[in-house]
């Protein structure tokens, strides 16, 4: 099966991850501190502006804390999300309040966002699809006109840059992921971003039960004496990225150019094989001064004939499938929006597989299935 991801782990991370059981310590500690350092530089922000958790979807749990959001409070976020993004926003009391997105680069327009806000209106959380930045300059101008923070879901958009600025750092919070699907991958684990520098402080303590000072292995202690001691400042939970994950992350962050010049490769290899090609509608281009990561290479095809195709490709050896299932259609939310973009794009997008693993007979052979099954249903052309 050719699978829609695929991580590119080998030699070199398994050397890492030796090295750390080597030391006798696999908790959170040096290795954790200089996969930050490095993420951080790969951003081109200051150390001080990241600290790392164990999952991107933690990392939005604690951007929510951070960000005040909770009861009474509405957050803006595109119905083409995650499912985890929506949770971090209603598991603190608040209500997600769903956008719609442009049909065809699946990412909210600035207008779209204005659209939702309202005086209740405490963030806006913001995917950028398959890596894609979007209108994300225009959204965080609007967000500092009308006093609202932004927080980046840019788990699709680890290379991502708009005008240089790294997607993730355009706002007051970004979030990224490093699990087993995503470009770089530590097996599991995220990042946070925060403007305030005193919000990554905050964000370091909530990750680590809210105490006051890290403890054992990792202490600043207060005294020369008793540094087992604690001080608790909050209710919260261990979600601390460990050494071993952050050893095969840090590896992954040194190979990352490595796969963005393949998936680059994959993609316009793509754009050659199915240029022209009656029924299929390719992703649009990129903006100038846009940089995407290649996270989704994404194709639209007719509603009427989308789910056939997929299953053809599924018989062929190809894994296909649809991110992100529209958010504002699934009843625990709440919803009422009535989002015509989200659905029409939710009616007719197809993630082809894309990593940097892709032979170009992979590719080829991806290319040649869609063909053939649209070629059975040719009486069915998608206008774009």
């Amino acid at each position: 099966m050719i699978n829609v991801f695929q991580p590119s782990l080998g030699e070199e991370e398994l050397g890492a991850v030796r090295e750390v059981f080597a030391t006798g310590w696999v908790g959170r500690g040096r290795r954790a501190d200089a996969f930050e350092a490095a993420f951080a530089a790969h951003l081109g922000v200051g150390r001080e502006h990241v600290t790392s958790v164990n999952s991107c979807t933690e990392a939005t749990f604690i951007a929510m804390s951070l960000a005040g959001v909770g009861p009474g409070v509405e957050v803006v976020i595109p119905s083409i999300s995650f499912v985890g993004a929506a949770n971090a926003i209603a598991a603190h009391g608040a209500r997600p309040v769903f956008c719609d997105v442009d049909p065809r680069t699946l990412n909210p327009t600035a207008d779209d966002v204005a659209r939702a806000l309202g005086p209740s209106t405490r963030a806006v959380l913001l995917l950028h699809y398959g890596g894609h930045p979007g209108e994300a300059a225009e959204i965080a101008r609007l967000c500092a006109e009308r006093g609202v923070l932004l927080v980046e879901d840019a788990a699709n958009a680890i290379a991502s840059t708009v005008d240089g600025r790294a997607c993730g750092t355009l706002g007051d919070f970004g979030v990224w992921s490093f699990d087993h699907g995503k470009i770089a991958v530590a097996v599991d684990g995220g990042v946070l971003y925060a403007r305030d520098p005193e919000l990554v402080r905050r964000a370091t303590r909530l990750a680590y039960f809210g105490l006051a000072e890290p403890t054992g292995h990792q202490r600043a202690a207060r005294s020369a004496s008793r540094w087992w001691e604690i001080e608790v400042e909050s209710f919260s939970r261990r979600s601390v990225l460990n050494d071993v994950l952050a050893a095969i992350g840090t590896v992954q962050l040194r190979r990352l150019p490595e796969f963005l010049a393949r998936r680059a490769e994959v993609v316009a290899r793509y754009d050659a094989g199915l240029a022209g090609v009656p029924g299929v509608v390719l992703p649009p281009p990129v903006p100038p001064g846009h940089r995407t990561s290649h996270y989704f290479y994404w194709v639209q095809l007719d509603p009427r004939v989308r789910d056939d195709v997929a299953e053809d490709l599924y018989r062929a050896g190809v894994y296909t499938t649809f991110r992100y299932p529209p958010l504002h259609h699934v009843p625990l939310y709440g919803s009422d929006a009535v989002l015509p973009g989200a659905d029409l794009a939710a009616a007719r997008t197809l993630n082809l597989p894309l990593h940097q693993s892709l032979s170009d007979d992979d590719v080829d052979l991806v290319v040649r299935e869609l063909k053939a099954s649209l070629a059975r249903r040719s009486g069915v052309v998608l206008t774009p």
